[in-house]
Protein backbone atom coordinates (compact mmCIF):
# COMPACT_ATOMS: atom_id res chain seq x y z
CA UNK A 1 0.00 0.00 0.00
CA UNK A 2 1.52 3.91 -0.74
CA UNK A 3 1.07 6.10 2.19
CA UNK A 4 2.24 8.90 0.45
CA UNK A 5 -0.14 11.57 0.03
CA UNK A 6 -0.39 12.86 -3.76
CA UNK A 7 0.24 16.56 -4.78
CA UNK A 8 -3.76 17.37 -4.73
CA UNK A 9 -3.74 16.05 -1.18
CA UNK A 10 -0.88 18.07 0.03
CA UNK A 11 -1.93 21.17 -1.33
CA UNK A 12 -5.60 20.00 0.67
CA UNK A 13 -3.93 19.36 3.79
CA UNK A 14 -2.44 23.26 3.33
CA UNK A 15 -5.52 24.60 2.45
CA UNK A 16 -7.29 23.22 5.44
CA UNK A 17 -4.42 24.14 7.61
CA UNK A 18 -4.68 27.88 6.28
CA UNK A 19 -8.46 27.82 6.88
CA UNK A 20 -7.97 26.74 10.68
CA UNK A 21 -4.94 29.30 11.78
CA UNK A 22 -7.39 31.63 10.54
CA UNK A 23 -10.92 30.36 11.22
CA UNK A 24 -10.84 28.60 14.13
CA UNK A 25 -11.13 30.45 17.60
CA UNK A 26 -9.00 30.36 20.65
CA UNK A 27 -11.63 30.24 22.90
CA UNK A 28 -12.90 27.25 21.65
CA UNK A 29 -10.06 25.82 21.20
CA UNK A 30 -9.18 26.61 24.90
CA UNK A 31 -13.26 25.54 25.84
CA UNK A 32 -12.16 21.83 23.96
CA UNK A 33 -8.74 21.78 25.89
CA UNK A 34 -10.34 21.92 29.63
CA UNK A 35 -13.68 19.92 28.30
CA UNK A 36 -13.25 16.24 31.06
CA UNK A 37 -15.96 14.84 29.16
CA UNK A 38 -16.45 12.63 25.62
CA UNK A 39 -19.02 15.47 24.29
CA UNK A 40 -17.93 19.48 24.31
CA UNK A 41 -20.81 21.49 25.51
CA UNK A 42 -23.02 22.63 22.58
CA UNK A 43 -21.88 26.52 23.27
CA UNK A 44 -18.31 25.12 21.89
CA UNK A 45 -19.54 22.51 19.81
CA UNK A 46 -22.48 24.63 17.81
CA UNK A 47 -19.80 27.40 16.95
CA UNK A 48 -17.37 25.75 15.33
CA UNK A 49 -20.34 23.87 13.34
CA UNK A 50 -21.81 26.80 12.43
CA UNK A 51 -18.28 28.13 11.33
CA UNK A 52 -17.64 24.68 9.63
CA UNK A 53 -20.96 25.00 7.98
CA UNK A 54 -20.45 28.57 6.32
CA UNK A 55 -17.23 27.02 4.63
CA UNK A 56 -19.18 24.11 3.50
CA UNK A 57 -17.40 21.54 5.42
CA UNK A 58 -19.50 20.47 8.46
CA UNK A 59 -20.45 17.24 6.61
CA UNK A 60 -17.53 15.61 4.39
CA UNK A 61 -19.18 11.89 5.26
CA UNK A 62 -22.39 12.89 3.33
CA UNK A 63 -22.87 12.93 -0.25
CA UNK A 64 -22.37 15.39 -2.20
CA UNK A 65 -25.91 15.80 -3.35
CA UNK A 66 -27.67 15.80 0.09
CA UNK A 67 -24.96 18.69 1.22
CA UNK A 68 -21.68 16.64 1.88
CA UNK A 69 -18.14 18.25 0.61
CA UNK A 70 -18.07 15.75 -2.36
CA UNK A 71 -14.16 14.82 -0.53
CA UNK A 72 -12.54 11.53 -1.39
CA UNK A 73 -11.76 9.26 1.42
CA UNK A 74 -8.01 10.52 1.78
CA UNK A 75 -9.51 13.88 2.08
CA UNK A 76 -12.01 13.48 4.73
CA UNK A 77 -9.04 11.51 6.80
CA UNK A 78 -6.65 14.77 6.01
CA UNK A 79 -9.24 16.77 7.26
CA UNK A 80 -10.24 15.25 10.67
CA UNK A 81 -6.36 14.81 11.32
CA UNK A 82 -5.95 18.64 10.91
CA UNK A 83 -8.57 19.22 12.90
CA UNK A 84 -7.15 17.45 15.72
CA UNK A 85 -3.59 18.43 15.48
CA UNK A 86 -4.94 22.03 15.75
CA UNK A 87 -7.35 21.48 18.98
CA UNK A 88 -10.72 21.72 17.31
CA UNK A 89 -13.48 20.99 19.47
CA UNK A 90 -15.43 17.81 18.13
CA UNK A 91 -18.59 18.46 16.64
CA UNK A 92 -21.69 16.35 18.15
CA UNK A 93 -22.05 13.18 16.28
CA UNK A 94 -25.67 12.62 16.89
CA UNK A 95 -27.07 14.83 13.74
CA UNK A 96 -23.90 14.79 11.56
CA UNK A 97 -22.35 11.82 12.17
CA UNK A 98 -25.13 8.75 12.97
CA UNK A 99 -28.77 9.92 11.81
CA UNK A 100 -27.83 12.13 8.94
CA UNK A 101 -25.99 9.36 7.00
CA UNK A 102 -28.86 7.35 8.07
CA UNK A 103 -31.77 9.55 6.24
CA UNK A 104 -29.03 10.17 3.09
CA UNK A 105 -28.89 6.43 3.00
CA UNK A 106 -32.49 5.34 3.81
CA UNK A 107 -34.61 8.33 3.72
CA UNK A 108 -37.41 9.26 1.03
CA UNK A 109 -37.00 12.33 -1.19
CA UNK A 110 -39.22 14.13 1.48
CA UNK A 111 -37.27 13.02 4.71
CA UNK A 112 -34.08 14.40 3.36
CA UNK A 113 -35.40 17.71 2.26
CA UNK A 114 -37.19 18.24 5.71
CA UNK A 115 -34.37 17.13 7.89
CA UNK A 116 -31.00 17.34 6.22
CA UNK A 117 -30.72 21.42 5.96
CA UNK A 118 -31.52 21.79 9.50
CA UNK A 119 -28.78 19.13 10.58
CA UNK A 120 -26.91 20.79 8.53
CA UNK A 121 -27.01 24.70 10.26
CA UNK A 122 -27.51 23.28 13.27
CA UNK A 123 -31.10 24.50 13.75
CA UNK A 124 -32.06 21.02 15.09
CA UNK A 125 -29.87 19.15 17.75
CA UNK A 126 -30.20 15.25 17.79
CA UNK A 127 -29.71 12.58 19.98
CA UNK A 128 -29.93 8.60 20.06
CA UNK A 129 -32.68 6.29 21.69
CA UNK A 130 -30.99 2.80 21.45
CA UNK A 131 -29.49 1.58 25.09
CA UNK A 132 -32.31 0.03 27.39
CA UNK A 133 -32.72 -0.51 31.02
CA UNK A 134 -31.38 -4.31 30.42
CA UNK A 135 -30.99 -3.91 26.81
CA UNK A 136 -27.37 -2.05 26.30
CA UNK A 137 -24.84 -4.85 24.51
CA UNK A 138 -27.92 -6.83 23.69
CA UNK A 139 -29.82 -3.86 22.12
CA UNK A 140 -32.37 -6.00 20.04
CA UNK A 141 -34.15 -7.14 23.55
CA UNK A 142 -35.04 -3.33 23.65
CA UNK A 143 -39.01 -2.91 24.39
CA UNK A 144 -39.64 0.02 23.94
CA UNK A 145 -42.76 -0.65 21.64
CA UNK A 146 -44.64 1.78 18.66
CA UNK A 147 -48.02 1.04 17.73
CA UNK A 148 -49.60 3.05 14.83
CA UNK A 149 -52.76 5.35 15.61
CA UNK A 150 -54.74 7.55 13.54
CA UNK A 151 -51.80 7.65 11.37
CA UNK A 152 -49.18 8.36 14.37
CA UNK A 153 -46.85 6.01 16.34
CA UNK A 154 -47.70 6.03 19.83
CA UNK A 155 -44.54 5.52 21.86
CA UNK A 156 -43.95 3.93 25.39
CA UNK A 157 -40.83 2.55 27.42
CA UNK A 158 -37.76 4.40 27.96
CA UNK A 159 -33.90 4.88 26.56
CA UNK A 160 -30.80 5.50 29.12
CA UNK A 161 -27.40 6.89 28.49
CA UNK A 162 -28.96 9.35 26.05
CA UNK A 163 -26.54 11.82 25.76
CA UNK A 164 -27.44 15.23 25.47
CA UNK A 165 -31.17 14.48 25.47
CA UNK A 166 -31.54 18.02 27.49
CA UNK A 167 -30.44 19.44 24.97
CA UNK A 168 -32.08 17.91 21.75
CA UNK A 169 -34.84 18.51 19.33
CA UNK A 170 -35.43 15.49 18.41
CA UNK A 171 -34.52 11.53 19.28
CA UNK A 172 -34.29 8.81 16.41
CA UNK A 173 -35.05 5.99 18.19
CA UNK A 174 -35.36 2.06 18.05
CA UNK A 175 -38.80 0.87 19.00
CA UNK A 176 -40.44 -2.41 18.94
CA UNK A 177 -43.71 -3.34 16.43
CA UNK A 178 -43.89 -6.43 16.35
CA UNK A 179 -43.07 -9.18 19.16
CA UNK A 180 -44.48 -12.06 16.92
CA UNK A 181 -41.15 -13.27 15.26
CA UNK A 182 -37.60 -13.16 15.62
CA UNK A 183 -36.84 -10.38 18.05
CA UNK A 184 -34.49 -8.64 15.08
CA UNK A 185 -37.49 -8.42 13.11
CA UNK A 186 -39.64 -6.37 14.90
CA UNK A 187 -37.81 -3.09 15.33
CA UNK A 188 -38.31 -0.13 13.45
CA UNK A 189 -36.07 3.38 13.27
CA UNK A 190 -38.27 6.42 14.18
CA UNK A 191 -37.42 9.97 14.39
CA UNK A 192 -39.43 12.02 17.39
CA UNK A 193 -39.86 15.81 18.58
CA UNK A 194 -38.45 16.30 21.76
CA UNK A 195 -40.96 19.23 23.04
CA UNK A 196 -44.30 17.34 23.62
CA UNK A 197 -46.14 16.15 26.91
CA UNK A 198 -44.89 12.33 26.35
CA UNK A 199 -41.37 13.10 26.82
CA UNK A 200 -39.77 13.64 30.10
CA UNK A 201 -35.76 13.75 30.59
CA UNK A 202 -33.89 12.73 33.46
CA UNK A 203 -30.71 13.77 33.98
CA UNK A 204 -27.62 11.36 35.08
CA UNK A 205 -25.18 12.54 36.17
CA UNK A 206 -21.69 10.41 35.97
CA UNK A 207 -18.83 9.89 38.65
CA UNK A 208 -17.25 12.92 37.14
CA UNK A 209 -19.43 15.29 38.00
CA UNK A 210 -20.54 15.68 34.27
CA UNK A 211 -24.09 15.76 33.14
CA UNK A 212 -24.04 14.64 29.35
CA UNK A 213 -26.64 11.57 29.46
CA UNK A 214 -30.17 11.64 30.73
CA UNK A 215 -32.64 8.65 31.13
CA UNK A 216 -35.62 9.45 28.23
CA UNK A 217 -39.48 8.14 29.02
CA UNK A 218 -41.86 8.40 26.77
CA UNK A 219 -45.26 8.00 27.87
CA UNK A 220 -47.91 8.03 24.95
CA UNK A 221 -45.33 9.97 22.54
CA UNK A 222 -46.69 10.98 19.49
CA UNK A 223 -44.59 11.08 15.70
CA UNK A 224 -46.04 10.84 12.14
CA UNK A 225 -45.64 7.70 10.56
CA UNK A 226 -44.22 10.16 8.09
CA UNK A 227 -41.08 10.12 10.72
CA UNK A 228 -40.70 6.15 9.97
CA UNK A 229 -37.04 5.68 8.05
CA UNK A 230 -37.36 2.89 6.06
CA UNK A 231 -40.26 0.11 6.37
CA UNK A 232 -41.62 -1.40 9.83
CA UNK A 233 -39.21 -3.91 11.22
CA UNK A 234 -36.47 -2.34 9.15
CA UNK A 235 -34.55 -0.70 11.66
CA UNK A 236 -32.42 -3.56 12.91
CA UNK A 237 -30.88 -3.03 9.56
CA UNK A 238 -30.25 0.50 9.57
CA UNK A 239 -28.98 0.10 13.23
CA UNK A 240 -25.93 -1.65 11.75
CA UNK A 241 -25.16 0.76 9.45
CA UNK A 242 -25.53 3.35 12.04
CA UNK A 243 -23.19 1.63 13.96
CA UNK A 244 -20.48 1.01 11.89
CA UNK A 245 -20.57 4.86 11.25
CA UNK A 246 -20.51 5.27 15.11
CA UNK A 247 -17.67 3.26 16.49
CA UNK A 248 -15.52 3.56 13.24
CA UNK A 249 -16.21 6.73 11.43
CA UNK A 250 -13.76 8.77 13.12
CA UNK A 251 -10.29 8.98 12.96
CA UNK A 252 -9.10 7.79 16.31
CA UNK A 253 -5.40 7.74 16.04
CA UNK A 254 -4.46 11.88 15.51
CA UNK A 255 -5.79 12.62 18.85
CA UNK A 256 -4.55 10.16 20.65
CA UNK A 257 -1.36 11.20 19.35
CA UNK A 258 -1.96 14.56 19.87
CA UNK A 259 -2.39 13.48 23.81
CA UNK A 260 0.59 11.55 23.77
CA UNK A 261 2.60 14.66 22.57
CA UNK A 262 0.93 16.84 25.72
CA UNK A 263 1.77 13.80 28.16
CA UNK A 264 5.75 14.36 26.87
CA UNK A 265 5.85 17.47 27.02
CA UNK A 266 4.09 17.69 30.61
CA UNK A 267 6.83 14.88 31.77
CA UNK A 268 9.59 17.13 30.77
CA UNK A 269 7.67 19.91 33.61
CA UNK A 270 7.07 17.29 36.21
CA UNK A 271 9.26 16.72 38.83
CA UNK A 272 10.39 13.13 39.94
CA UNK A 273 11.36 13.89 43.35
CA UNK A 274 14.82 12.73 42.44
CA UNK A 275 16.76 15.65 40.95
CA UNK A 276 14.93 15.58 37.68
CA UNK A 277 11.95 15.70 35.76
CA UNK A 278 10.07 12.84 35.23
CA UNK A 279 10.83 12.46 31.21
CA UNK A 280 13.83 10.90 33.03
CA UNK A 281 12.31 8.12 34.15
CA UNK A 282 13.08 5.10 32.47
CA UNK A 283 9.51 3.35 33.43
CA UNK A 284 7.90 6.40 32.59
CA UNK A 285 9.34 6.69 29.04
CA UNK A 286 9.20 2.60 28.42
CA UNK A 287 5.30 3.25 29.16
CA UNK A 288 5.28 6.41 26.70
CA UNK A 289 6.74 4.76 24.19
CA UNK A 290 4.54 1.85 24.24
CA UNK A 291 1.21 4.22 24.03
CA UNK A 292 2.97 6.17 21.18
CA UNK A 293 3.71 2.67 18.72
CA UNK A 294 0.20 1.44 19.56
CA UNK A 295 -1.58 4.42 18.84
CA UNK A 296 0.69 4.84 15.28
CA UNK A 297 0.13 0.64 14.74
CA UNK A 298 -3.43 2.54 14.89
CA UNK A 299 -2.80 5.56 12.82
CA UNK A 300 -1.54 2.84 9.89
CA UNK A 301 -5.01 0.78 10.58
CA UNK A 302 -6.66 3.19 9.28
CA UNK A 303 -4.91 4.45 6.53
CA UNK A 304 -5.08 1.12 5.24
CA UNK A 305 -8.93 1.21 6.18
CA UNK A 306 -8.67 4.66 4.55
CA UNK A 307 -7.01 2.97 1.36
CA UNK A 308 -10.35 0.31 1.16
CA UNK A 309 -12.78 2.70 1.58
CA UNK A 310 -10.72 4.98 -1.62
CA UNK A 311 -11.71 1.64 -3.78
CA UNK A 312 -15.35 2.25 -3.12
CA UNK A 313 -15.60 -0.95 -0.42
CA UNK A 314 -17.96 0.25 2.30
CA UNK A 315 -17.34 0.43 6.20
CA UNK A 316 -17.50 -3.27 7.50
CA UNK A 317 -16.04 -5.46 10.41
CA UNK A 318 -12.77 -3.06 10.29
CA UNK A 319 -14.69 -0.38 12.31
CA UNK A 320 -15.33 -2.89 15.36
CA UNK A 321 -11.25 -3.10 15.28
CA UNK A 322 -10.99 0.49 15.29
CA UNK A 323 -13.15 1.26 17.92
CA UNK A 324 -11.50 -1.61 20.46
CA UNK A 325 -7.90 -0.30 19.55
CA UNK A 326 -8.88 3.52 20.01
CA UNK A 327 -10.93 3.07 23.23
CA UNK A 328 -8.25 0.84 24.82
CA UNK A 329 -5.12 3.14 23.67
CA UNK A 330 -7.24 5.77 24.74
CA UNK A 331 -7.66 4.59 28.46
CA UNK A 332 -3.90 4.30 28.58
CA UNK A 333 -3.41 7.44 27.54
CA UNK A 334 -6.02 8.30 31.11
CA UNK A 335 -3.96 6.14 33.30
CA UNK A 336 -0.80 7.93 32.66
CA UNK A 337 -2.04 11.07 32.69
CA UNK A 338 -3.08 10.56 36.63
CA UNK A 339 0.10 9.04 37.33
CA UNK A 340 2.41 11.58 35.62
CA UNK A 341 0.04 14.65 37.60
CA UNK A 342 0.68 12.56 40.90
CA UNK A 343 -1.66 14.37 44.01
CA UNK A 344 -2.78 17.67 41.79
CA UNK A 345 -4.83 14.79 39.46
CA UNK A 346 -6.98 14.17 42.45
CA UNK A 347 -8.99 17.03 42.27
CA UNK A 348 -12.39 17.06 41.31
CA UNK A 349 -14.05 20.12 40.66
CA UNK A 350 -17.74 19.43 40.11
CA UNK A 351 -18.21 23.33 38.51
CA UNK A 352 -18.93 22.89 34.76
CA UNK A 353 -17.83 24.46 32.66
CA UNK A 354 -13.85 24.38 33.36
CA UNK A 355 -13.12 27.14 30.60
CA UNK A 356 -14.75 31.11 30.63
CA UNK A 357 -14.77 33.81 33.51
CA UNK A 358 -16.74 31.64 35.88
CA UNK A 359 -14.41 28.36 35.59
CA UNK A 360 -12.16 27.56 39.17
CA UNK A 361 -9.30 27.90 40.04
CA UNK A 362 -7.28 24.59 38.97
CA UNK A 363 -4.47 22.83 41.15
CA UNK A 364 -1.57 23.00 39.38
CA UNK A 365 -2.50 23.47 36.13
CA UNK A 366 -5.67 22.86 33.70
CA UNK A 367 -4.09 19.98 32.13
CA UNK A 368 -4.32 18.63 36.28
CA UNK A 369 -7.77 19.82 36.91
CA UNK A 370 -9.47 17.84 33.95
CA UNK A 371 -7.49 14.83 34.52
CA UNK A 372 -9.51 12.74 36.77
CA UNK A 373 -12.59 13.58 35.07
CA UNK A 374 -11.04 12.79 31.53
CA UNK A 375 -10.46 9.36 33.27
CA UNK A 376 -13.21 8.75 34.80
CA UNK A 377 -15.55 9.85 31.97
CA UNK A 378 -13.29 7.55 29.69
CA UNK A 379 -13.56 4.53 31.89
CA UNK A 380 -17.12 3.86 29.37
CA UNK A 381 -15.36 4.33 25.83
CA UNK A 382 -14.71 0.15 26.18
CA UNK A 383 -18.76 -0.17 27.13
CA UNK A 384 -20.44 2.87 24.83
CA UNK A 385 -21.18 2.18 20.90
CA UNK A 386 -20.81 -2.03 22.07
CA UNK A 387 -18.51 -2.73 24.61
CA UNK A 388 -15.35 -4.72 23.95
CA UNK A 389 -16.82 -8.13 24.33
CA UNK A 390 -18.92 -7.17 21.64
CA UNK A 391 -16.57 -5.53 19.07
CA UNK A 392 -14.10 -8.97 19.82
CA UNK A 393 -17.22 -11.31 18.92
CA UNK A 394 -17.99 -9.06 15.95
CA UNK A 395 -14.19 -9.42 14.80
CA UNK A 396 -14.05 -13.43 15.53
CA UNK A 397 -17.09 -13.68 13.63
CA UNK A 398 -16.53 -11.51 10.52
CA UNK A 399 -13.17 -11.25 10.50
CA UNK A 400 -11.64 -14.27 12.03
CA UNK A 401 -14.50 -16.88 10.87
CA UNK A 402 -14.62 -18.46 14.33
Amino acid sequence: MDMTFSAEDRAFREEVRDFLDQNLPDRLKDGARRTPGVFVEPDIGMEWHRILYEKGWVAPHWPKEDGGTGWTPTQKFIFEKECALAGAPPLAILGLRLVGPVICEFGTPEQKERFLPRILSGEDYWCQGYSEPGSGSDLASLKTTARLADGDYVVNGSKIWTTHAHHADWIFALVRTDNSGKKQAGITFLLLPMDQEGVEVTPIHSMSGDHEVNAVFFSDARTPEENRIGEEGAGWSIAKFLLENERGGSCFAPRLLKSIDRLEELATEQPSGVNGALAHDARLRDRLARVRLEAEALEVTELRILAELAKGRAPGPQTSLVKLLGANIGQEIDTLRIDLLGPDALQLPLERPLYGNEAPEPVGSEFAQTAMGRYLNNRAATIFGGSDEVQKNIIAKTVLGL
